[in-house]
């Protein structure tokens, strides 16, 4: 196997290197859903695709509310679930095995729903089928706070589509990001109302994103893991430079919009 085909997923590497926000708009980007959210300790949250529970532990310490959280990931479940053992919240903070497009509650169960970084990584039908969950499983005036990929330019350029080739490639995930309009198209038409879209860079692993998000010590200690190891030096690097100077291509969104 070559050592590109052996590579993590970026997320999973990122993580394994010791980054903490893998959302491509970072720290900045989740406050501004969460605020949108209009939490409070009553609130019932959904969290697909959690990853490590950093935003659902963050979400449990601010407003006191009890979060449930799903991932299709196993290893990133047990990741999760002992971050929560150590900030000693198992009482307010559930994260198991699940699958968005089959989410494994009832109508009307939750008043948000979070969703970051994950439906990117889904092909147009099956974002469909995530929203309509999404909807499902909300209660009626409940609002859905999504965080993820945007594409900058027109899809159907020969130029964009081997750009996101080359994406995909380095990535190690089949990434597929949609312009604002796409994006907004999905929400509208899964009859969710006040759509509420904002957009920004891609700040993932940008130096300001880094110290962001992970503070002076955290940017420190993840570039001394990767030089433990040549090839993950050199495999950060190579998206750092990536990240860069595609800048035009894709940035981030986020969305809030209620049932």
């Amino acid at each position: 196997m070559t050592e590109k085909a052996s590579r993590k997923p970026t997320h999973l590497f990122l993580a394994s290197l010791g980054k903490t926000r893998l959302r491509p708009g970072g720290k900045e980007a989740t406050e501004r859903i969460l605020q949108a959210c209009r939490l409070t300790a009553d609130t019932k949250v959904l969290e697909v695709a959690p990853n490590m529970g950093t935003t659902a532990i963050q979400i449990a310490k601010e407003y006191g509310c009890q979060v449930t959280g799903i991932d299709i990931h196993q290893p990133s479940v047990e990741r999760a679930q002992e971050n929560i053992r150590q900030h000693g919240l198992e009482e307010r903070v559930q994260i198991a095995y699940g699958n968005a497009l089959e989410l494994p509650f009832a109508a009307e169960t939750f008043d948000v729903v979070i969703n970051e970084a994950m439906l990117s990584m889904l092909p147009l039908e099956q974002k469909k089928q995530a929203i309509a969950e999404y909807f499902r499983v909300l209660k009626p005036g409940g609002r859905l706070a999504t965080h993820d990929l945007l594409l900058c330019k027109d899809p159907e350029t020969p130029e964009v589509q081997e750009r996101l080739a080359a994406l995909r490639q380095l990535l190690a995930v089949n990434a597929q990001p949609m312009t604002e309009a796409n994006w907004r198209g999905l929400f509208e038409q899964a009859a969710f109302r006040q759509v509420d879209c904002q957009t920004g860079k891609m700040s993932l692993l940008s130096l300001k994103g880094l110290l962001t998000d992970e503070g002076w010590e955290g940017t420190i200690q993840l570039l001394t893991n990767a030089c433990k190891n040549p090839a993950d030096q050199a495999h950060l690097f190579e998206l750092i430079r990536t990240f860069d100077a595609n800048d035009d291509l894709y940035g981030h969104i986020t969305f809030t919009v209620v049932k």
